[in-house]
């Protein structure tokens, strides 16, 4: 399978063994809000603008409201069937450098959320690459925001996500891919990583907006 099936996959099994009141560590949302999200986003384009767009943010959240009140079961079939064939989703290179991260950032929401997290998985070398490529072109857009210098470090390589600005310092996040992924996803209370730089510089970073 490719990189991006293969974390579908884990995502829907995932959805599957929760079951649709368990918590994720998207803030209020259950897995069954969260299946309702990713069926928005890959079958609604109208409601999937307001993912990114604030001004039809409303309209995204009324579609999605509605769709979770569909039995679960369909919506998880929804997303492990996947997107429809003319949704952007499909295409092979935009399924491999966007879903791949997105379907492995939303499986970690349910295996890590509630009282007893979680580990981490043990990825498949090809998951591994596709995530880091997925994150190295990303990763100045996601720290944009930050007012520290950023440096992300995995075995698979090293990228500066943010130059420091004049006068401030930088601080290293180092780990596994699929860790500094998470933390750069805004999960950084259930990444593992390293977290390199000044006690002043590490508060600056963190709480940091990293919407797209």
């Amino acid at each position: 399978m490719t990189p991006s099936a293969t974390e579908r996959a884990a995502l829907v099994a995932e959805l599957r063994r929760c079951g649709p009141d368990a918590p994720t560590l998207c803030a209020g949302w259950s897995a069954r809000d969260l299946a309702a999200h990713l069926v928005v986003r890959e079958r609604r384009p109208d409601a999937a603008l307001g993912l990114v767009l604030p001004p039809v943010a409303g309209h995204a959240e009324r579609v999605r409201a509605g769709l979770a009140s569909r039995p679960f079961a369909d919506l998880v079939d929804l997303v492990a069937s996947g997107p429809p064939r003319l949704s952007p989703f499909a295409l092979p290179g935009v399924d491999r450098a966007v879903n791949t991260g997105e379907h492995f950032v939303h499986a970690e929401d349910l295996r890590r959320a509630g009282d007893e997290p979680a580990p981490p998985r043990d990825l498949p070398a090809e998951v591994r690459r596709a995530l880091w490529a997925g994150l190295r072109g990303r990763a100045v857009l996601l720290y944009r925001r930050s007012p520290v210098g950023v440096v992300l470090e995995t075995p698979e390589g090293r990228v500066v996500a943010r130059r420091a600005p004049e006068g401030a310092g930088t601080v290293v996040l180092r780990g596994d891919v699929g860790e500094v992924l998470l933390h750069s996803f805004g999960r950084e209370a259930v990444a593992r990583v390293e977290v390199e730089g000044s006690p002043e510089d590490v508060r600056a970073l963190a709480g940091v907006d990293r919407a797209v």
